[in-house]
């Protein structure tokens, strides 16, 4: 969306009632693509349901009402409590140290069974959000011990990753018989979680709040885009930092060189050249182009590795999942479709951009499973 220094002012609000010795009352209504200020023009397919220049309130009250932004603020801020819930899962499950505090050996168990079974997912992530122990979580059951739902005990392989779990205990006790496993550091994966939910977040309140003024539209969408960089940055850091574990300089490039990529992404989108409608192309292409950097390390990560760490290949599965869904939510947002098929009929419904949105939860969600294989692969799997 370009700034112009020729912006006109729309007209944001009728009025309803008389005065009457009291002030106004006013509605705010939606107007049509037209009748818009230059700076808020930006997809010429979508012919109605624009706010423009609406009061602080009424533009944040606005989340609870139907306008053309409505599900594109809703599908990443649902986004966003998902990946919270998410992290609050992370941290409450996955084992972070040797000690065992909830009685429970079905750890990375539940895990395997969580990243290949949907339904265990699910239940799992409830658990968490509503805050139950993971012993309780693995029963199927709530605090006061009611039954919450059936306990999962979905499959054979559960048992022999907890007896393999077991076997490795038993060969890290320590003299006074207490187990000490030794997980490799989390921090990779917590801050590809924060990256993700920065993203959602900002692109939520981006969506919201950047009708309200021409300078409220100038910050939030500087915001939206250096949210995607964090977002592309933060996945290259499970990704560079657990499969070359074992070769730190390797490590080491890997990761500065999406640091410095993100860095310059994030200070491209600072431009107020940026935004212009007409480099809608060239937004796609610069963070398409980011993205795709990440084959780089994906191959060689299967060079390396792809012949003797089942690890490397399930995590590049769900890298290769996490990739199509990116470009095909690239493609149907560069392109505008299906609004440029029909325009005026997606004006709330359907358009590229509620669809883009779409593919970037889905992509980010196949990323998260893809740390998980990280995870279970160098707990098992260390450099010393």
């Amino acid at each position: 969306m370009a700034s112009s220094t020729t912006s006109t002012s729309c007209e944001a609000c009728k009025c309803v009632d008389g005065n009457m010795g009291k002030e106004e009352k006013r509605k705010y209504e939606l107007i049509g693509y037209d009748e818009l200020p230059e700076w808020l023009k930006d997809n010429e397919f979508i012919h109605g349901y624009y706010r423009c220049e609406w009061p602080m309130k009424e533009t944040i009250l606005s989340i609870f009402s139907i306008h053309n932004e409505t599900l594109n603020v809703w599908s990443h801020l649902v986004g966003f409590l998902l990946f919270l819930c998410l992290t609050i899962f992370t941290a409450m499950v996955i084992p972070m140290d040797g000690s065992n505090k909830s009685g429970s050996i079905a750890t990375w168990g539940d895990l395997v069974d969580m990243a290949n079974v949907t339904v265990a997912l699910r239940h799992d992530a409830l658990a968490a959000c509503l805050l139950l122990p993971p012993s309780a979580a693995a029963a199927g059951l709530s605090e006061d011990g009611q039954q919450i739902w059936p306990p999962n005990t979905s499959s054979s392989s559960l048992f022999h990753h907890r007896h393999a779990i077991q076997i490795q205990d038993h060969r890290l006790q320590d003299i006074g018989g207490t187990t000490a496993v030794d997980p490799v550091t989390r921090w990779p994966l917590f801050a590809y979680l924060a990256g993700a939910m920065v993203c959602l977040l900002t692109s939520s309140a981006c969506h919201l709040l950047l009708c309200h003024s021409e300078h409220a539209a100038y910050l939030t969408l500087r915001l939206d885009y250096a949210g995607i960089a964090a977002l592309i940055a933060a996945s290259f850091y499970p990704l560079s930092y657990y499969t070359f574990l074992c070769h730190p300089s390797t490590q080491r490039l890997y990761m500065a060189s999406i640091t410095f990529l993100g860095a310059a992404a994030a200070t491209a989108s600072l431009l107020p050249a940026f935004q212009a409608p007409r480099l809608r192309p060239l937004r796609a292409a610069l963070f398409s182009a980011m993205g795709a950097s990440g084959v780089v390390p994906i191959a060689h990560k299967l060079v390396i590795y792809g012949a003797t760490a089942p690890g490397a290949v399930a995590s590049a599965r769900f890298e290769a999942l996490m990739g199509a869904c990116y470009g095909v939510g690239v493609v149907v947002y560069a392109a505008r479709v299906p609004e440029r098929w029909a325009p005026g009929r997606f004006d709330l419904v359907g358009h590229s951009h509620q669809l883009f949105h779409l593919f970037v939860v889905a992509g980010a969600y196949a990323h998260y499973l893809a740390g998980l294989e990280y995870l279970k692969w160098r707990d098992f799997d260390k450099c010393y």
